[in-house]
């Protein structure tokens, strides 16, 4: 089982615990991005795992592509050129502090390569399954035609193609994220999103629910989500339900909806002590794929990827570096936290 994901890698510059932006002058480094941290979580539970991007020819694009390396990721579709790596900035938020996101990745090599960089019909060679997100076409203009250009030679393949919406304010605005996706949508088999991306995006409000206010009625997300399928004809679409009680405090839960059985299923919630949530829903949407590979029913994967997800936010960094017997043992019961001896 061979999975691509493609997308930007960037460099992640966070101050250490939970101090603030230049707070003081140490920063600690590394390396993520969505789809990057998809092909992670897939090499961690064993499957083939391939990452696509570009990334620029010297030693800040090397160390990137060590970064994947490290954790078995196929890096062999990884291009070189342009300028620059993406950075973002992170402050992890506490209590009533919200955590805060600052990007520089304008101009990067990914945002501005070309479609011809990327022989798309070679890189799909034996791929059983094509991973992206909205934040890939929200880059720039040129990485809109080359998402495009990668969903439809992958559906004339047969590849499976999941979407993580991934809505990103700072990178574009509600209509135009609704112009492009709309049509990407339209070859997405697998839809991920969490509990805001359907209204950002789509107008799809969830009844009930406020998530400023940390209200999230989990029953009224059904609807949207058979709402998504019925309008782009996605065989399953899958959504994160995060209650934010602050920002260190989460409640967490998910749902899938199966088109061809016309059910949804919902998951068990889980009450977070959060020590790192960026990247939490990267590892929800790789425990989907992981799961739907397998052949999993829609309870179990929705179960699997909330449990994998929610191990994601114990853990500093972008990356979720767990096992799927990990997973598993926090699927069967396993929460305590008790020390393994």
């Amino acid at each position: 089982m061979k999975v691509i994901t493609f997308g930007e890698i960037l460099l992640r510059l966070a101050p250490q615990g939970h101090k603030k932006l230049f707070q003081n002058d140490i920063f600690e480094t590394s390396f993520c991005g969505s789809e990057a941290n998809v092909a992670v979580s897939l090499a961690n539970f064993g499957i083939d795992s391939c990452f696509v991007t570009k990334v620029p020819d010297n030693e800040v694009g090397q160390a990137a592509i060590n970064s994947l390396r490290y954790f078995g990721v196929d890096t062999s579709k990884v291009f070189k050129g342009g300028d620059r790596l993406g950075l973002y900035y992170l402050e992890k938020g506490a209590s009533q502090r919200p955590s805060k996101v600052l990007y520089d990745r304008a101009f990067s090599a990914i945002a501005n390569s070309n479609i011809e960089d990327y022989n798309w019909d070679q890189i799909f060679d034996d791929a059983e399954w094509f991973h992206f997100s909205g934040i890939n076409p929200a880059l720039s203009a040129s990485m809109s035609k080359i998402s495009l250009a990668a969903c439809k030679i992958a559906k004339e393949k047969g590849i499976t193609i999941s979407c993580d919406i991934n809505y990103r304010s700072k990178l574009w605005t509600k209509d135009q994220a609704r112009e492009t996706m709309s049509e990407l949508m339209g070859y997405v088999d697998v839809c991920i999103g969490n509990e805001e991306d359907a209204e950002n995006v789509f107008g799809i409000k969830a009844d009930n629910t406020d998530v400023l206010s940390g209200s999230v009625d989990h029953k009224s997300y059904e609807e949207v989500a058979k709402r998504i399928s019925n309008q782009f004809g996605c065989k399953y679409v899958a959504i994160t339900l995060r209650t934010s009680l602050s920002a260190s405090t989460n409640k967490w839960a998910g749902m899938l909806y199966s088109l061809s059985e016309d059910k949804y299923a919902l998951s068990k919630e889980y009450s977070i002590d959060i020590i790192d949530r960026v990247g939490s829903g990267d590892s929800f949407a790789a425990g989907i794929i992981y799961s739907l590979l397998n052949k999993s029913t829609a309870q179990n994967a929705i179960e699997f990827a909330v449990a994998a997800s929610c191990l994601k936010h114990t853990q500093e960094g972008d990356f979720n570096r767990v096992s799927v017997q990990d997973v598993l043992a926090l699927v069967n019961g396993d929460s305590s936290g008790r020390v393994k001896r």
